[in-house]
């Protein structure tokens, strides 16, 4: 059950794909549980200072797994730590096959992906550029939805409407980044036209997950209000956890606080500190709005088991419904 255009396109049992977290959350142990669990995991390139850093975090992931997992790339000028073409390299040089790229246009990187044998996901946020990414030879779209923890664009349109917009936009398969946290967002998302889920939020609040077991029970205690949008004056929007210190980095983008001065606050510096100490006095937290429909910390094969039956559970109950 549950067979898509994604699960074929990428080898997996069950179309759902971790996102690519930032610092440092990414681990192979991580990655892994989510192939293993039959999703599709993902290393974020980012992380790791190096393209040899780069290759033993796919090493250490394929001692883990025999199955599928992906790269992610993420094409900004200001999150450039070595050049894209040394990642997309030495992935391609260890054996991967799956890619996502996010942030600008893969168009430069696709050849050398697709000359390998390999697949490409990118991800957006509105059905235009789903179009274009479709027109320069992506395999699938990530759909960045408003409810998301990742970067969604100031257009504020919930998935309920931009999933179905781009799956009348293009012919590849579309994929619901943003709003899926359990079996109610799965079969929502599906129903909506998408063929497969990327979950963060709810992957960073699993026992595999490298992040600090203060901030998980945090997870735990907060609503589907407790987040909010940053970012949005220096055009890198962005959805945190409501804190003092995220209210304050808003109040400063709101009164036109130069970028020199916003960006030393919301630094990966400081990110990867938190996640690591469990302290968010002084560091944005990403979460998207499912936080609030976490409740526990689970392994990541029982995050995945419990969304597959509650899935199976509401088509039996839909197909109990009279029609007629």
């Amino acid at each position: 059950m549950f067979k898509t255009r994604v699960t074929e396109l990428f080898g997996i049992k069950y179309p759902i794909i971790q996102g690519a977290l930032g610092g440092g959350l990414a681990t192979a142990e991580l990655v892994a549980a989510v192939s293993n669990a039959g999703g599709l995991g993902m290393i974020t390139s980012l992380n790791y200072g190096s393209a040899q850093e780069l290759r033993d975090a796919i090493r250490k992931t394929r001692k883990l797994t025999d199955k599928p997992f992906a790269v992610n790339v993420t094409l900004l000028p200001t999150m450039r730590r070595i050049p894209y073409e040394e990642y997309f390299t030495a992935a391609l040089e260890e054996g991967m096959r799956i890619f996502e790229t996010s942030g600008r246009s893969p168009e430069p990187y696709i050849k050398m992906v697709k000359d390998a044998g390999g697949k490409f996901m990118h991800k957006v946020g509105s059905a235009r550029h789903a179009k274009s990414a479709e027109r320069i030879g992506v395999d699938a779209v990530n759909i960045v939805c408003f409810e998301s923890a990742g970067h969604p664009l100031p257009d504020d349109v919930a998935a309920s409407v931009l999933i179905p917009s781009c799956v009348d936009a293009v012919k590849i398969p579309v994929i619901q980044a943003g709003g899926v946290a359990d079996g109610r967002g799965f079969i929502a998302a599906l129903a909506l036209g998408a063929e497969g889920v990327l979950m963060g939020t709810r992957f960073t609040a699993s026992k595999e997950c490298a992040f600090h077991p203060k901030l998980k029970e945090w997870f735990t205690q907060l609503t589907e209000k407790d987040t909010m949008l940053v970012h949005r004056t220096i055009n890198n929007l962005e959805r945190v956890v409501r804190t003092d210190f995220t209210q304050k980095i808003l109040e400063m983008e709101e009164k036109g606080a130069p970028v020199e001065e916003i960006l030393p606050l919301i630094s990966g510096d400081k990110v990867r500190a938190a996640y690591e100490t469990g302290e968010t006095s002084n560091a944005i937290i990403t979460a998207g709005q499912t936080v609030g429909l976490i409740h526990d910390i689970p392994n990541v094969k029982e995050i995945i088991d419990r969304i597959i039956l509650e899935a199976e559970n509401i088509i039996k109950r839909l197909n109990r419904i009279e029609r007629g």
